[in-house]
């Protein structure tokens, strides 16, 4: 057994799923992937590692300089626990198939930096990617697989329905991480999604296998099989992207309409004024935490989402980070009512675009359109639906709606649905070609 993958697809997932956890964790600064190779050698190697800046905007890549889990990688026999030789928690996350989290490296008896180099502040969380057995064999081969020992000679993972693929290390800033915090169960559920698609590519490689065995005169079906799923998946990533930016221009759009004369135009932007003036009059406050703070909420008048995920958004990235400020410093009360009111102002800036009593004043556009029209742009839009994109379009045929570039939208989303057409017709045929293909019709196509 072995999760085969490219080592440029593999590099790819790995570090997707560090940015995720990097971009969405305000204390961790570090992360890096260890792929765990096929039993029994059970061979760790480094995938990719990246440090991310203060800002939280850019990460740089690298292996680590001095790693022993560089390529090559360490066998098993060489990290496992033994006598005479420090503990690592690579160890502990492969044969125990648990996580591991230094949050007082100091004592951490699993702390290699600590025990070698005198590293106290490695604070850290280890968590094995774990992939079901039973997923990977379908009741085959596992029976020919050979099982590596621990020192003493009891086999790994005999009494489980895991195997572990690979495990993530993030670093986090000193004494910010704790056993079983919220952080550490993120990292969990994320481990599950790396897990999901490393499954994922492994079956797709195993398939890909399979259709280089069938016969000649099935080749080139498969082969148009495997071009049509790879564009499919990358092209209609990208578009349902690039619609997601067209809708978050036109609820800019609209809302600059609607506030055109209301009291409550820039009311967001407002908001976040109030924060950051609140910060600058922060004296004696962590710069590092302030510098923080400002940049997640300068970044957040860069987004345009739909009002659920940018209240889910600001009580993520804005409103825990204010409770951990406000619980850390030293803040006169009326510090405090100028935070509570600006977080409070900053949310409600996110629905004004469908606030019923801003939408009933403003008689520029027929009621039953406004209806219509907020549904849409303010809906979750989680795939390319061709359907909803024809509403929309009908809609910005409507020059009673009077947007600022309201037409160039419109152009935008016509050439996006038809590319969305493309896919949905590409993935139709891809569907045609596998079904034949594994009828044995391969002569009719």
């Amino acid at each position: 057994m072995a999760v085969k993958i490219d080592q440029k697809t593999l590099e790819k997932a790995c570090k997707e799923i560090i940015e995720t956890i990097l971009f969405c964790l305000p204390n961790a600064y570090k992360g890096t992937v260890y792929h765990i190779g096929k039993p029994p050698e059970l061979v760790s190697t480094c995938v990719t590692s990246g440090v991310i800046d203060g800002g939280k905007k850019h990460i740089l890549w690298s292996l680590e300089e001095s790693s022993g889990y560089n390529p090559p990688g360490k066998r098993w026999t060489e990290y496992r626990d033994e006598p005479g030789r420090p503990l690592e928690a690579m160890a502990w996350c492969v044969e125990k198939q648990k996580s591991w989290t230094s949050e007082d490296p100091k004592n951490d008896s699993r702390s290699v930096r600590m025990q070698v180099e005198g590293v106290r502040d490695d604070f850290h969380h280890m968590e094995p990617v774990l992939i079901h057995k039973k997923d990977i064999f379908n009741g085959k081969d596992e029976e020919a697989l050979e099982y590596p020992s621990n020192y003493y000679g009891d086999l790994l993972w005999q009494n489980s329905d895991y195997v572990v693929a690979a495990v993530i290390k993030i670093h986090f800033i000193p004494g910010t991480i704790r056993m079983g915090s919220p952080e550490t169960r993120v990292i969990k559920k994320l481990s599950k999604t790396l897990g999901t698609e490393l499954l994922s590519y492994q079956l797709r490689h195993q398939s890909l296998e399979i259709m280089r065995q069938l016969a000649e005169d099935k080749l080139n079906s498969c082969n148009m099989l495997a071009h049509a799923l790879r564009n499919a998946v990358a092209k209609s990533g990208l578009i349902l992207s690039l619609i997601k930016l067209e809708l978050g221009s036109l609820r800019e759009q609209w809302e600059e309409t609607l506030l055109q004369y209301s009291d409550k135009k820039g009311m967001k932007r407002e908001a976040i004024h109030v924060l950051n003036t609140v910060l600058e009059k922060m004296d004696g406050a962590s710069d590092e935490l302030v510098k923080n703070l400002s940049d997640v909420q300068n970044r957040f008048l860069e987004l345009s989402l739909p009002p659920e995920m940018a209240e889910h958004w600001v009580q993520m990235q804005i409103e825990e980070k204010w409770n951990k400020f406000l619980n850390k410093e030293t803040l006169t009360d009326e510090q405090r009512m100028e935070i509570h009111a600006g977080l409070d102002k900053l949310k409600k800036s996110l629905y004004l675009g469908k606030d019923p009593d801003i939408l009933a004043n403003y008689d520029k556009v027929p009621d039953s359109l406004k209806k219509e029209w907020t549904d849409l742009i303010y809906s979750n839009v989680d795939h390319p639906d061709l359907q909803f994109l024809d509403r929309v379009n009908r809609i910005l045929e409507d020059r009673s709606l009077n947007l600022p570039h309201q037409e160039k939208s419109r152009k935008s989303l016509v050439r996006l649905k038809a590319l969305a057409e493309i896919i949905c017709q590409l993935e139709e045929n891809t569907n045609m070609v596998l079904q034949q293909v594994l009828n044995g019709k391969d002569k009719e196509i």
